[in-house]
This record gives structure tokens, sequence and C-alpha cells, in this order.
């Protein structure tokens, strides 16, 4: 199994609350450290994929160069140290760079700085050995700061499971966030404007590799995409980043249906918890389609105030007990859950994907048949198909990258896009009377301005054609 590591996000006041708790008791060891990031004005190394810091703690300087996403894939190791005399980085032969760029030191500029005070414990838990590292500072680029409070658990020798029941035991005394930003990524962030959302990433998979890493590696760039928007959301409520965190959802859910001959039973319970979390993002999602639509002042303000209480009710969920629980509970089993010693051993990625794909355009086939002669419901769960197959697609994109199989695949997502559009623009045809009947003001005299006046039978012809046209389009998997 490979080896984990556990990141958890913190405030500050939390961390005080965990270090001064019966839990740890005192540290083993305690370290100031400060690194500098470089990269050329252009960011040529972190656009790549590869990270260059000169960390200095003490009197010794160590240079560590990363690389990350889909360029860890290309070498046999993704991490290399050389020991450093001083703060100018050294180009050898030890490290990719020099093979990958050229000799661009003189290109090579600080780009930020991380200043952390770093303390670690080594702990048991049962009889695993488990190091625990707090990490407390900021990264600094002119006169911009960001703060860094986080933990890093990993396990060093014994069962993956301890590592859960550990962080349940911090979690029993502080409440806390899954990480998934590097020191690296927050510093990068600093020299950009912020971003107040953060869409899919493509993933990188490779054909030979079991069916269960690659759910793994699709479920983790979900959770990603979640967490990242789940942070701009409870700083700001954002509705493009409410938006993408639940897209980020429905897309995790997609991943377990299209891997549920290979997951075990509790991939089902998970899913449905995601199910209802992604309902409570729902109905402020809901809110926010109809408020731009708004022509009456009186209805744009009532609509305001249901949109403030549904994003109350957001905060409160994303917060909640039963939020955190999910959380943990999907980790430890993406981790240790019983589907890693079942059928997927015995099949590739590669596999599961043409299997996925054929089986999701079989379904959407079916559904889609004849959406004019069917009910709202039927024409739903083609909706939903069609949202299953585009995702799939995106998913195992990087399986199928030779040049035909891509121009193919281009083809198949501009014409699912255009699926969707038609089918999402039927959703809205019942969706604002609904919205408007639950808070109601149905009646409100300004109502007809964010209902849509849509010709319903145009939109289901246009809606067929274009499902046509993908059931048309040459499968870039086959």
């Amino acid at each position: 199994m490979a080896e984990i590591e556990l990141k958890l996000d913190l405030s500050d006041l939390e961390m005080d609350r965990l270090v001064t708790s019966d839990l740890l008791g005192e540290p083993a060891e305690t370290v100031e450290q400060r690194s500098v990031y470089f990269d050329t004005d252009d960011r040529r190394l972190f656009n790549a994929g590869f990270t260059l810091r000169i960390r200095r703690s003490g009197v010794a300087r160590t240079q560590t160069v990363k690389a990350t996403g889909p360029s860890a894939s290309l070498f046999a190791r993704s991490e290399w140290e050389t020991a450093v005399e001083t703060d100018v980085p050294a180009l050898d032969h030890t490290s990719p760079l020099l093979n990958q760029f050229g000799d661009i030191r003189e290109s090579l500029f600080p780009q930020f700085e991380i200043s952390i005070e770093r303390r670690i414990w080594n702990l048991i838990e049962n009889d695993s050995k488990i190091e625990l590292v707090a990490d407390r500072g900021t990264a600094a680029e002119a006169d911009r700061q960001a703060a860094i409070c986080e933990i890093e658990l990993e396990l060093k020798d014994g069962n993956p499971k301890d590592l859960f029941t550990l962080a349940r035991k911090i979690e029993a005394i502080v409440p806390f966030k899954f990480g998934v930003n590097s020191k690296a990524e927050r510093g990068y962030r600093l020299l950009d404007a912020a971003q107040h959302v953060h869409k899919s990433a493509e993933i990188a998979l490779e054909w030979r590799s079991s069916a269960e890493d690659g759910f793994q590696a699709i479920a983790q760039a979900c959770l990603r995409q979640f967490r990242l928007n789940e942070t701009v959301l409870l700083h700001r409520r954002s509705a493009e980043a409410l938006h993408q965190a639940r897209v980020a959802i429905r897309r995790l859910r997609s991943a377990i249906s299209l891997f549920r001959p290979i997951l075990d039973e509790e991939a089902r319970r998970l899913s449905d918890e995601f199910r209802w979390l992604a309902g409570v993002l729902g109905e402020a999602r809901n809110t926010d389609v109809l408020l731009p639509k708004a022509k009456d002042g009186d209805l744009t303000d009532r609509l305001q105030k249901v949109r403030e209480a549904a994003y109350d009710e957001v905060e409160n969920a994303l917060g909640s007990p039963r939020a955190r629980a999910l959380m943990l509970d999907f980790h430890e089993w993406l981790h240790t859950g019983a589907y890693r010693d079942g059928p997927a051993k015995d099949k590739t990625i590669g596999e599961q994907a043409v299997e996925a794909l054929d089986k999701m355009r079989k379904k959407l086939k079916k559904h889609g048949r004849d959406l004019a002669h069917v009910g709202d419901e039927k024409r739903h769960e083609a909706r939903k198909d069609a949202k299953k197959l585009r995702y799939a697609a995106e998913f195992f994109k990087s399986l199928f990258a030779d040049h035909k199989k891509a121009r193919r695949h281009k083809r198949f997502i501009k014409a699912m896009e255009e699926l969707q559009d038609q089918l999402g623009a039927l959703n809205d045809l019942a969706t604002g009377p609904d919205v408007l009947d639950k808070h109601g003001l149905r009646d409100h005299p300004g109502a007809a301005s964010v209902i849509s006046h849509a010709d319903k039978s145009s939109l289901i012809a246009a809606a067929q054609a274009a499902l046509d046209d993908v059931l048309d389009a040459k499968r870039f998997w086959r």
C-alpha cells in the first residue's frame, strides 16, 4: 500500500487547544524553518509541475526539487534533496531540472518565502508509529502574507487504520478540514490575484495501473476541487465557488457510480451522505440561478433573503458534525476500505474506463431514445446519464491521449456540452416555479420575470438532436 499522509488545516485557536491538550504531551523537537522558493519570471518550473526551494534550518541549508501532478509520474521518485552552502540554487544532474529546462540559473529569482515554527511528535497509536508535525507560520511575498496553520500525520510503521484512529481523536478535541494545498501552492497563490473559483483539473492516469488506484486518484481530485471551493465559500458567499463545490460532489458521486462493480457496500452509504451535502448546496444554487433574473425590486429583496438563509444552511452543514464525520469516514475508506483487496486488483484502470464509458453510453441511449414522448422524470434521468458520461470522459481523458483519440475526445466533449446546455434549459422550466412555490413567491407580481418561458417542444427537439449527435460521435475510447 502507498505511503499515507494526512494534512489537517486548523485555526490558530484550534492549534493552541490541540497542542495544550492531553493528547500530545511535549514535542520531541521544535525547529524554525525558512524556505525561499525560486522560479523564472514566467513561472516555467511551476507551470511544468516542479518546485524549487532552499530551506534553512539552523545553520544547515537544503535545496529541494519536487515534481508534482503529471510530472511526478515521469520519474522513479518525486523529490530530490541536495545540501547547499548559499541561498543560490545549484543546478546539476542530481535533479531533473537541468535536463528539463537547460541551464536556467540566470533566470531563477526568489518568488516568495515561507517561515514556520515546526513542532514534531513521535506517537504510538496501538502498535503503530506515527509522526505528527504541527506547522505554524506565514507565506510572504512583498507586502502580502498568508497564514499557515496545519498538521501533517505520517504513518512511519504499522496499520494505516491507526492513522485515522489518531485523526478521530484529534477531531474529538478540535474540528479541522482536510488540507489540499501544499506550502508551495500557498505561496504561488500570493503572486496572483485571489482565485475565487476552482474548476476540475485533468487527472493523470496510467493504463496499466490498477482500477483501485485509478479510482483513488479520481476521488482525491474530486475531494481537492471540493475543498478548494469550500475554503473560498466559507470566506465569501461566492455563487461560483458554491457551484463548483457542488459540481465536485456530483463528480465524486459519479465516480463512485462508475466504479460500483469494484467497490464495497460502504461506498453506497458514503455516496448517500454526499447526496445530502449536495442537496444543501443545491438549495442555495437554485436561488443563485433565479436571483439575477429578477426585475422586480421587492422580489429581488425577498429572493436575496432566501439566498442568505440558504447560505446560512450551507455554512451550518459544512461545519456540522455530520459533514466532519463524512469527510473522515470517506478519507479512511478511500485509503483502507475493503474494496482495496477486492476485484479491483485484477483489473487495470484502462479496462475499467472502457467498460464504464460503454455502460454509461448505453444508459444514455436507453433513457434518451425518445425525449418527446416521455415525462419530465425520464428526461431528468437522461440528464443525469449525460452528466455521468461527460464526467467519465473527463476522468479518463489522459488514458486516450494519442492524436486520433485526443481529437475524437475533443469532439465528443463538445457534443456533450451542447447536450447538457439543452437538457439544462429544459430543467430550468421546472426548477424556477418549484423554487418560487417552496418560498411562497409563486404568485408574486414579479414572478414571471424569473421563470423560463421557452417553448418546451422546441427545447425537447433541440435536446434530442444534441443527444443524437453524442451517440453518433465516434467513441474515443474504442
